[in-house]
């Protein structure tokens, strides 16, 4: 049996497209139970999930914006209060690869795009978060690693420090929440079955992670099941590292 939610409010950030790891993770939070806000700087997209998640029956209120400015993650945040009541569960999944190629390639505006939407997003909306979830009592933080953290492959320089400044950032996060009762750990997926994934790497010889298995190691992460588990990264592989 999944985790029961019914009573929790999650924030999830990435959730513009459908079919991919934010859509499947706000799903499975709101098959769980959860109240939904879902935000993404993709408005047409994101309002699409929302309708979509409405008609399925779920709780949920879209906030769309750039993420990777402090003031459209506190929007987010405010809208959990002002619609929920509060806050209780935040998922980072706002981020991704965009720079692959050789480090000696790389532009300097490139650069600063990986570094914003993997880094910025989950630091300002974990900091926006920290006082609602501190408000509750407590709360779970779960953030997106990558298996690059910890087996790199060339080409993806960038996005590499990108995931790994967001599992430093889960251990000093965790260490210091730990007196509120706020839980931070981050997964790290390995190769996803996402429909982008399948187009580009056609063929390719690897462990195809499902997405519901990964939904249901971030609903580990977030539920009350793992409250002894804080400042950790998961690997999300199915044992291909």
């Amino acid at each position: 049996m999944p985790p029961d939610f019914h009573g929790k409010v999650a924030l999830v950030t990435g959730v513009g497209r459908v079919g991919q790891i934010g859509h499947a993770v706000a799903g499975g939070l709101g098959r769980a139970g959860a109240q939904l806000v879902i935000a993404d700087v993709n408005a047409a997209g994101l309002a699409d999930r929302a309708k979509e998640f409405g008609s399925a029956g779920f709780a949920v209120h879209p906030v769309a914006g750039d993420l990777t400015a402090p003031e459209a993650a506190r929007r987010a945040v405010a809208a959990a209060g002002e619609r929920y009541g509060g806050l209780d569960v935040v998922v980072n999944v706002a981020g991704g690869l965009v720079n692959y190629g050789p480090v000696t390639e790389l532009t300097p505006d490139r650069l600063e795009r990986e570094l914003a939407i993997n880094v910025k997003t989950t630091f300002y909306v974990s900091q926006a978060a920290i006082p609602a979830l501190r408000a509750r009592g407590g709360g779970a933080i779960v953030n997106f690693a990558s298996v690059a953290v910890v087996k790199p492959q060339s080409q993806m320089a960038a996005y590499t420090a990108a995931k790994a400044a967001v599992a430093g950032l889960t251990r000093a996060l965790a260490r210091e929440l730990r007196d509120d009762h706020i839980r931070v750990n981050a997964v790290a997926p390995g190769t996803m079955k996402t429909g982008d994934n399948l187009a580009q790497m056609q063929g390719a010889n690897v462990r195809w992670v499902e997405l519901d298995e990964l939904v249901a190691a971030v609903l580990y992460l977030a539920s009350d099941e793992s409250r002894a588990v804080s400042g950790e990264v998961l690997p999300v592989t199915g044992g291909d590292v």
